[in-house]
């Protein structure tokens, strides 16, 4: 079952999260069949991909209990569903301008029982409220994807590193980074996973 590969690389897992990482195949399926929010190319390899994926993020920063985190564009709920499981005392605010896709991620957090999730039909420049940290998953261009969310970042410090703005991108990302080369940081994802899917792919940290 692809769901081990989850177990490979977070092997600490309690018997509730395995349950609920183990649901997501079906709920996935189910929704993917009826709104598209995976390539249903790609939907065999929603652990390898989406899912395993979502949590790089959890390989360079780990949310402290009562950290609050915003997912922006999150389509059917990535990469804040699975975070969502493995931080269970993190709160995620999860946000999509389509609303047949927070429907979905809706669904899926219901399935598995979610408790630490909110979720909003609503676009990023109209959220008011802050967070610790705003999260990604290559939405949009860094820059504005900066401008629209620095109103977001709370001026409370509760982590290991300052609040900020925590994005999933692949490929050359030299163009994007220029802005923020001295308030950023990134980490590829192929030195803690060797699916050599993630051999241009990163994790973006940057300070607003």
């Amino acid at each position: 079952m692809a769901v081990q590969t989850i177990y490979k690389y977070f092997p600490n897992l309690s018997d509730i999260q395995r349950e609920q990482f183990e649901a997501l195949d079906g709920l996935y399926r189910e929704w993917n069949a009826k709104i598209n929010v995976i390539s249903r190319k790609d939907i065999d390899n929603l652990y390898e991909h989406h899912i395993l994926h979502s949590l790089g993020i959890a390989k360079v920063l780990c949310f402290r209990p009562g950290t609050n985190v915003m997912d922006v564009g999150t389509g059917g709920g990535l990469p804040g569903i699975p975070l969502a499981i493995l931080f269970p005392e993190t709160h995620f605010h999860l946000i999509d301008s389509i609303g047949k896709k927070i429907k979905v991620a809706t669904a899926v957090c219901e399935g598995i029982g979610l408790k630490n999730v909110t979720l909003a039909h609503r676009n990023a420049i109209e959220e008011k409220e802050t967070f610790d940290f705003v999260v990604s998953r290559a939405v949009m261009n860094l820059s504005e994807l900066a401008k629209l969310v620095r109103k977001n970042i709370s001026k409370k410090q509760k982590n290991s590193i300052p609040n900020g703005i925590v994005c999933l991108k692949g490929g050359d990302l030299h163009g994007e980074l220029e802005p923020f080369k001295k308030s950023c940081e990134t980490w590829n994802l192929s030195d803690f996973f060797d699916d050599e899917y993630y051999e241009t792919k990163k994790v973006v940290y940057i300070h607003v």
